[in-house]
């Protein structure tokens, strides 16, 4: 019998605790996708099959080390394939070694065990500064539009 979206979430889960991205890339179904609604600049907003995801995630622990994900809170919908997520990562920048703490809601599809969308809702901003990359971010940003000085108005 094939995982149901939990599982197959709890199971994402655990192996980044594990910090196998392969196995975690193993659990996109050939043609799943991965949505970053809030992604800024220099992340992806869509990935497009399992390959870009594993590609996506090839990396990760280079910048984040997921050391506890002390609260998982699943909301099942009225589709027995989709589930809400809302959880918490802690651990440390391995490029400064400071402490950090990001909050996600992700909205996940599964079938047959593998996840054919998910949808992370998670903060740009908080994950750059949170990897020590928000210098490299903020750089990334169009400059906003000049604004007349209050003299000239």
């Amino acid at each position: 019998m094939a995982a149901t979206p939990e599982e197959t979430f709890r199971r994402l889960l655990d192996l980044l605790l594990a910090k196998d991205m392969t196995a975690v890339a193993e659990l996109w179904a050939q043609h799943g996708t991965a949505e970053f609604p809030f992604a800024a600049q220099v992340s992806p907003r869509t990935l497009a099959g399992r390959e870009a995801v594993r590609g996506y995630l090839a990396g990760y622990p280079e910048h984040l080390d997921v050391q506890a994900i002390p609260t998982v809170t699943v909301h099942h919908t009225d589709r027995p394939d989709t589930i809400v997520v809302e959880f918490t990562a802690h651990g440390r920048t391995v490029r400064t070694g400071e402490p950090y703490r990001l909050d996600y809601i992700t909205v996940i599809t599964v079938e047959d065990g593998l996840i054919t969308h998910y949808r992370d809702y998670w903060n740009s901003l908080a994950a750059a500064s949170a990897a020590g990359m928000l210098p490299e971010l903020l750089a990334s940003l169009p400059s906003p539009p000049s604004l007349p000085s209050p003299a000239a108005r």
